[in-house]
């Protein structure tokens, strides 16, 4: 009885870990995605002007959502500095995701961001 106690126990804490864990590694990954998204803004060919700041939105929020993270455009907030070649874009993100443990609720807070890349 006692191991099968202990079993519970140990899956019930690895069960909790990931309900945290999970919305850790999402962030982590839209965070690249961010970072993808800000330097692709500068790799200019030439062929086409850089993507509008409500297109750009448009394509996080649905980056965020392959990532199981609800986001409304309004979350997004896109700065850009500079001029021409030295023109720089920064993206940040703000967006909470609850957890619930059954016996404890909570809500984490993300501010990912892009970092300011260079256009």
């Amino acid at each position: 009885m006692k191991y099968v106690f202990a079993v519970a126990m140990v899956g019930a804490l690895i069960w909790a870990g990931w309900q945290v864990a999970d919305p850790e590694i999402s962030n982590i990954l839209f965070q690249d995605d961010l970072h993808d998204a800000a330097t692709q803004l500068g790799m200019k060919t030439g062929m086409y002007a850089p993507a509008s700041d409500e297109e750009l939105r448009l394509n996080l929020v649905r980056d965020a959502w392959r990532r199981d993270i609800t986001l409304d455009p309004k979350q997004i907030t896109i700065r850009r500095s500079g001029s021409g070649v030295n023109q720089t874009v920064e993206i940040s993100v703000d967006y909470s995701v609850p957890v619930n443990l059954v016996v404890y609720s909570f809500v984490l807070h993300f501010n990912p961001t892009s970092g300011g890349a260079r256009i």
